[in-house]
């Protein structure tokens, strides 16, 4: 788990590592204009050491040293090449990652807090950079390869020089698509809710309480120990209502009751610098009882009956009625393998719940509903439709050509790259520490100019 809390933040930084290390920190490389700290080679092996029993291979560190300078290379050239990472794209990321985090305790602040020692908001600080540093590598990487395309003739010569023996097995596996809704709390439970908030804007008008105290007491979202504050951000960030409220406010104004799809805010604008704002907010949510989800299911279970008698498509179902926050929704409704990035799932891979729905089901048949608990541990409604199943096979072009072809894609964009990386080496300045240039896996970073240059150092 703990492994899973670092990747969430950062695939290869271990939080709070940096403090913890008593390595007294060194320029081991270096790589156009960035620079290969010890502590960052040593934070590496600390933490694939942790993700195994056995020990490390001699060769580990330097095979490790040879992945960070590909990575100093490629943010060299993202610089180079003018890539541009917004703010906003870099605090979205934090929130989602954060948010996952959060998901997997329960979203309980004070357990987050307690087990990496910090609040939410030093957590963000702490990592914003090297988030945004890890972003503008991946953009560079993508625009390097993004022009590799592989033709049918390729994906038949790659999966011909496959041994026989050697020819992957593949388990069962499905796809499968989902609609998925929302209950909505009812007419009621929402006037409670605005009122209770007007409420505590009134005690903030007259000054019985000031915002943040407010936002501490009553907010419902992960900036209420912050006491509401959301940072720094550029448009773009926000769902469009409350993005539109607070950009109308003046510096130190607070706006009227505003809803979104989180619920309720107040939102207090601190500060404006050009098109950047600084802001906090206090929410509320209204309570969605069992009748309201009992109602969502009611009207669920109708649109899957549409679709059993053939009134309606299982797609048309999703976008007219499925909710558009779900990552199946902009595919037609069909889930993605977190694990393998394609649509297809071994039974292994699946929800228990979704796996005893589908168990007995035939292809293109529609589940029950079904509850689930959707990214911020709200309740969720959704059908599940069965939209192909294979049995154990042995991979071929017929069955396969699908996942052969981007195996085709993958390894023709990793040659690409390989040599892109070879070339862009010749062309930039690179110094690796002397006690480093023996290993073997880092031979293609030298020449004898640039050994001459360290040693004479």
């Amino acid at each position: 788990m703990k492994t899973i809390f670092t990747l969430l933040l950062l695939c290869a930084l271990p939080l709070g590592m940096s403090a913890q290390s008593t390595v007294i920190d060194q320029v081991i490389a270096r790589v156009g204009s960035e620079y290969v700290l010890l502590s960052g080679l040593e934070e590496q092996f600390a933490l694939a050491t942790s993700q195994t029993n056995e020990p490390l291979p001699s060769e580990a560190r330097c095979q490790m040293l040879d992945q960070l300078l590909v990575s100093k290379l490629l943010l060299n050239q993202s610089k180079l090449d003018s890539i541009e990472v917004s703010d906003s794209e870099v605090e979205g990321q934090l929130s989602a990652r954060i948010d996952k985090i959060l998901s997997y305790m329960g979203g309980s602040i004070e357990q987050f807090e307690d087990y990496y020692g910090q609040s939410i908001t030093a957590t963000k600080e702490q990592f914003r950079e090297d988030l945004r540093e890890q972003i503008a590598t991946d953009r560079i990487r993508q625009t390097v390869v993004r022009g590799v395309k592989v033709t049918p003739a390729e994906v038949k010569d790659f999966f011909a020089n496959i041994p026989k023996d050697s020819l992957p097995y593949f388990n069962a596996e499905v796809e499968v698509g989902e609609i998925a809704v929302v209950p909505e709390a009812n007419e009621k439970t929402r006037e409670a809710t605005v009122i209770k908030l007007e409420g505590i804007r009134e005690q903030i008008v007259e000054k019985e309480l000031t915002f943040e105290e407010a936002a501490k007491e009553y907010s419902r979202d992960g900036s209420a120990q912050a006491g509401g504050d959301l940072g720094w951000t550029k448009r773009g960030k926000f769902v469009p209502e409350f993005e539109a409220a607070a950009y109308n406010l003046d510096p130190g104004e607070m706006s009227d009751i505003v809803r979104s799809e989180f619920g309720y805010h107040i939102i207090k604008l601190q500060e404006r610098r050009g098109n950047s704002i600084k802001v906090s907010h206090i929410l509320l949510s209204p309570e969605v009882t069992e009748e309201d989800v009992e109602k969502s299911r009611i009207f669920l279970d109708s649109i899957a009956n549409l679709i059993r008698v053939d009134s309606t498509t299982f797609s048309i179902a999703v976008k007219r009625q499925g909710f558009d926050k779900v990552q199946s929704y902009n595919n037609d409704g069909r889930m993605t393998n977190s694990a393998s990035g394609d649509t297809f799932f071994e039974i292994g891979d699946l929800d228990p719940d979704i796996y005893f729905a589908i168990d007995e089901m035939e292809v293109n048949e529609i589940s029950d509903v079904m509850e689930f608990k959707g990214p911020r541990g709200a309740t969720m409604l959704r059908v599940i439709q069965l939209q192909s199943r294979s049995n154990p096979h042995r991979a071929s072009l017929s069955q396969d050509y699908a996942k052969i072809q981007d195996a085709t894609k993958s390894s023709t964009q990793q040659n690409y790259l390989s040599n892109w990386i070879e070339k862009t080496i010749g062309s930039t300045f690179v110094m690796i520490d002397e006690r480093y240039q023996p290993c073997p896996a880092i031979q293609n970073w030298l020449n004898d100019s640039r050994k001459i240059v360290v040693e004479d150092k």
